[in-house]
């Protein structure tokens, strides 16, 4: 996709008001895009005049077009008491366009009037969560590097020939006269007229605002943020290194730009991510109520992936029962704007999702996990997680083991393998390489859960298939597990240890923000206990395993491994659910979530199906038998 095309914006035509997840509740429609040229004027206006003089002609026309939409889009704007003020101040600022003034005044005229309009009609300039530019960085590389060039200077390859040419993201005196907030609009938004386009469909908020501070460092130097004076992240966001260089000076000016591209890193607490979460359910019913439900539903759908799905685990070591319920809630939110129900039942279901969470809140507090709490996660999480995985490999090692197909158990262990590898590789793109969403987090699980549900039943058939030992025999002389067979145990082990240690990554990543500093010990101390419990259980397994007679082996494996399928397939399908693959169905049912089972009509139809398909191939399995049997 092409990059960030020119100087950090305008727009003229108003874009989907509920594209721009950065407003509140109740932001007024049409207050984003004027606050959007006034930042794109305030920053570019300066470098058209000089001394009275126009020095860019096409500049300053375009700026003075600007002015009249900018007057046409606040006359446009809901009756306020501070609307006539802010009408009478654009006209100012438009006179003092015309009469080529001082950029400098031209510029703190522009920042003032943005200041009002967005207090008068409530625009959030500020993210709910710390950004990271270390987030950013994949994403600038994919995303912008091919225009701007990797040092962002403009000298990317897609960007030779392009009218505007790319911006020189390295032009401090810019930078200077743009507001983080600023940055974070334009990726939102995007550049009318440009090649760059609005990033609001492919980007999420976090990611934009992770992606605007990495911009921001191409004009700062990081040996300056540590200091005395800390800025906060509201200020960090709203203001412009030229403001703060008026008001503070030189010193403080370069504190604010190393900050502003370096947010200090508080802990991403429980009650943080739980904000962001309501934040972003108020955003879409903001969108919903102006029409627009697709965008409600992706806001809803980020609003659990990216807030209250990191807390789950945490919340789940603490009351079961509350993360459940709030869940459901969340999901019958979901559902409503799907459905397309009445704005007051869609209303009475978010007011509900929202009690849930604050109860949520209340349970977990809002600074960060305790040292115990830290440490029953880091042990459940991982105990939880491996366990499936250590079953299924159990299972096949001991099988192959015991029947001396010493070749296969060889491919077992490069598949489980493996996956070890695959799984670091998984993080270590996800942290420094690409950017993984929680949608594309959700489908990764959902179809290699699936995918290990067949194989798994796959294994289980052919397992109590050559349950005795005549079928067994049979099977030694066809020579299979030399072939076919052993590629599709390690293919088997290979999904089976991968899913689980997908998981494990992203809860361990998200527990580890949580617990912060003082909990890390904990969470470390959680892990190693847990590792050590999945290790004696598969030793547990194995020795027991080897002492059952060859006939009663095969029946409690394959029992034990098409349990597993119907297993994989409940949490297959409920992961695809929380991507917002498809809706939701919620019957009378029970839950219990170690077996996959969830009240819902999708999730457990594909466990009936799961079901259906163990008694038909078992009962072919019957015929076969009893063939065997008269022959």
């Amino acid at each position: 996709m092409t990059a960030f095309s020119r100087a950090l914006g305008w727009l003229v035509l108003p874009i989907l008001i509920a594209s721009s997840p950065h407003l509140l509740a109740d932001t007024v429609e049409g207050a984003p895009q004027a606050l959007h040229l006034l930042d794109y004027i305030g920053a570019d206006y300066p470098a058209t005049v000089e001394a009275g003089q126009v020095i860019d002609e096409s500049e300053y026309r375009e700026q003075v077009e600007f002015l009249g939409v900018l007057q046409g889009a606040v006359a446009e704007l809901p009756a306020k008491a501070q609307k006539t003020e802010l009408e009478q101040g654009i006209a100012r600022l438009k006179a003092a366009v015309v009469a080529r003034e001082d950029g400098s005044a031209v510029a703190r005229q522009a920042r003032q009037l943005g200041a009002q309009l967005a207090a008068a009609y409530e625009v959030s300039q500020a993210p709910i969560i710390t950004p990271d530019p270390t987030r950013g960085a994949p994403l600038y590389a994919q995303h912008c590097s091919v225009c701007h060039g990797a040092s962002g200077v403009g000298d990317g390859p897609a960007g030779v020939g392009l009218t505007p040419p790319p911006a020189n993201l390295r032009d401090a005196a810019r930078l200077d006269r743009l507001s983080l907030y600023g940055i974070f609009s334009t990726l939102g938004l995007g550049v009318e007229g440009t090649d760059m386009p609005s990033f609001a469909d492919q980007l999420d908020e976090r990611q934009r605002w992770d992606l605007a501070t990495y911009i921001a460092g191409f004009s700062s130097d990081p040996a300056q943020a540590k200091s005395a004076e800390a800025f906060n992240l509201a200020d960090l966001a709203r203001q412009t290194p030229a403001e703060v260089l008026a008001a503070q000076g030189p010193a403080a000016a370069a504190t604010f730009r190393a900050q502003r591209a370096q947010p200090p890193q508080v802990k991403r607490g429980p009650g943080q991510l739980l904000d962001y979460t309501a934040a972003t359910l108020d955003k879409s019913l903001t969108a919903y109520r102006a029409g627009d439900h697709e965008q409600a539903y992706d806001l809803s759908v980020a609003a659990y992936l990216e807030g209250f799905e990191l807390v789950e685990s945490s919340l789940d070591n603490v009351n079961a029962n509350v993360r459940k319920d709030t869940e459901k809630s969340l999901m019958a939110y979901r559902q409503a704007l799907q459905d397309g129900l009445p704005l007051e039942q869609v209303e009475q279901r978010l007011g509900a999702a929202k009690a849930k969470l604050t109860e949520s809140a209340g349970l977990l507090g809002s600074d960060g996990l305790s040292w115990s709490l830290s440490y029953i996660s880091g042990l459940l999480i991982l105990l939880r997680e491996g366990l499936e995985a250590i079953l299924v490999l159990a299972a096949i090692l001991a099988f192959l083991r015991n029947t001396g197909q010493q070749s296969a158990v060889r491919s077992v262990n490069i598949g489980w393998g493996l996956a070890l590898l695959a799984g670091l590789a998984t993080w270590a793109l996800a942290a420094y390489v690409i950017d993984v969403s929680g949608a594309q987090r959700e489908l990764l699980e959902g179809c290699t859960a699936l995918f290990a549900s067949v194989m798994v039943l796959w294994l289980g058939v052919w397992m109590h298939d050559r349950r005795h030992a005549a079928a067994w025999q049979d099977y030694i002389k066809s020579s299979l597990v030399g072939g076919g067979g052993r590629f599709g145990f390690a293919i088997l082990a290979f999904f089976s240890v991968y899913r689980e240690l997908f998981e494990v990554i992203l809860f361990y990543e998200t527990l580890w923000l949580q617990a912060g500093p003082a909990g890390h010990d904990a969470v470390i101390a959680g892990g190693a206990t847990a590792l050590v419990l999945l290790i004696g259980l598969a030793w547990v397994i194995l020795r027991g395993s080897a002492k059952l007679p060859l006939a009663l082996f095969f029946g409690i494996n394959a029992a034990l491994l098409c349990a597993l399928s119907v297993v994989f397939a409940g949490h297959g399908v409920k992961a695809l659910q929380e991507a917002g693959i498809f809706g939701t169905r919620p019957v009378a049912f029970f839950d219990f979530d170690w077996l996959g089972i969830h009240a819902d009509a999708y999730s457990l139809s594909a466990q009936a199906v799961a079901i259906i398909a163990i008694v038909v191939l078992y009962s072919r399995s019957r015929v076969a038998d009893k063939r065997r049997v008269q022959v």
